[in-house]
């Protein structure tokens, strides 16, 4: 593509001693975070007395001390170092989701980093905090800035690189800051978290888990009960779409299992959909994800279902559009939600039709994608979800509606055209 007298807004990149907060859940509750340029950890100041917040990890060459406390329980009002934080809703009714947000610089591969037009998660982030959610749900994929900027591309001029906590400022934490000013955010893992990307700003900051100084290539499943439902978030960043992964795919295959025992309604979180589809040869939609694939196919070899009938809804990103898709086998249906800001994904309107790698032979019943960069909220209804589809401007697009197991029917998205 030749670029014809571009005019770009300079990114500019924030300081790094610039201090975020914020406040997510983890697989022992909701925590209060912060990243300082600070010697010590600060206190957690909420209405019910102070609270000490510890070392998560210590500071080094390239990122800074990052401290965490629990959020006590009843809590009406909290901040760290003057900054209000945003509290847990024990029933969240607006759930804001999103996916895929930073801005890729990958060898060849360049996004215009400081066109808001070309990356547009700033401006889509203030949009949605204006929406007032309850909860934010980041389906994964944060850090996508690998390589330096080439000096022949304006695009990206001055960005900082590689698994720094530049990076991760000027990727995710300052253009989210509206948003995690917002409300409670639950994070997902996302591929370029892995072990061979971004896993030292991963498990710093966003892990759930305790931090480790070693990478830990697959985190356990846990889950979050948010009333009306309980989420079930699995990493599964160690996935690949085109081969098995015979090393990691036990623990695949035991997580989807678990499912099963998890108090129904469960939404099964993870950033790589099992069954979902980008353009393939001849404008077919084709994808899936072969290591999951097998992991259900283990369940189905048993005699049990491919998702346990617990889930009555699959939560996804990944793939660079907004989806959702109808299955029949008993799957249940998928929300594709990577359109937070990457470069795009080219997907058929119409993903009838798909075709799957693996032996699941899992087929769509319906399902559809929708163009252009955006974020869903769900608004907690009688019987279900409305769906709102937003673009990056924070202007509706079009809405669906996830009837869920409440309706009395199979858990079903319907998205009309």
């Amino acid at each position: 593509m030749k670029w014809l007298a571009p005019v770009f807004l300079i990114l500019v990149v924030p300081p790094a001693d610039a201090e975020s907060v914020w406040v997510q859940a983890t697989a022992s509750g909701y925590e209060a975070r912060i990243a300082t340029a600070a010697a010590t950890c600060p206190a957690l100041n909420t209405d019910a007395g102070e609270v000490a917040m510890t070392v998560r990890a210590a500071a080094d060459q390239n990122f800074p001390l990052v401290c965490a406390a629990p959020v006590p329980q009843g809590a009406r009002t909290a901040s760290i170092a003057g900054q209000a934080l945003p509290l847990p809703v024990a029933k969240p009714e607006r759930i804001l989701v999103l996916g895929d947000t930073g801005c890729r610089i990958q060898g060849a591969a360049l996004q215009a980093c400081n066109d808001p037009v070309q990356w547009p998660f700033a401006t889509l982030a203030a949009a949605a905090a204006k929406l007032k959610p309850d909860l934010v749900v980041h389906v994964g994929d944060y850090h996508y800035r690998e390589s330096p900027c080439p000096p022949s591309f304006a695009g990206c001029a001055g960005s900082p690189f590689g698994d720094n906590w530049p990076t991760w400022q000027a990727d995710f934490f300052t253009p989210a800051a509206p948003l995690l000013s917002a409300a409670p955010i639950l994070l997902v893992r996302g591929n370029h978290e892995d072990c061979n990307r971004a896993w030292q700003g991963w498990q710093r900051a966003l892990s759930a888990f305790a931090f480790s100084p070693a990478c830990t290539p697959h985190e356990p499943l846990f889950t979050l009960d948010i009333g009306a439902v309980r989420l079930a978030v699995m990493d599964d960043a160690s996935a690949p779409e085109t081969s098995v992964n015979r090393t990691d795919l036990p623990a695949y295959t035991s997580e989807i299992a678990r499912l099963a025992n998890i108090p129904a309604p469960v939404w099964f979180v993870h950033h790589r959909p099992i069954w979902a589809a980008i353009t393939g040869p001849l404008g077919i939609p084709a994808g899936g994800n072969r290591t999951l694939i097998a992991a259900a196919m283990t369940a189905e070899a048993a005699g049990k279902p491919l998702i346990p009938p617990t889930v009555e809804l699959q939560l996804s990103g990944h793939i660079h559009s907004f989806q959702s898709l109808n299955y029949d086998k008993s799957v249940p249906p998928q929300i594709v939600a990577g359109n937070g800001g990457d470069n795009l994904h080219a997907t058929p309107q119409n993903l009838w039709g798909a075709v799957f790698m693996g032996e699941s032979r899992v087929r769509v019943l319906d399902g559809l994608s929708v163009d252009g960069f955006g974020f869903m909220l769900m608004t907690k209804g009688e019987g279900g979800w409305t769906l709102d589809l937003y673009d990056s401007d924070g202007r509706p697009t079009r809405q669906c509606r996830f009837a869920d197991a409440s309706s009395g029917k199979p858990p079903r998205v319907d998205c009309p055209r």
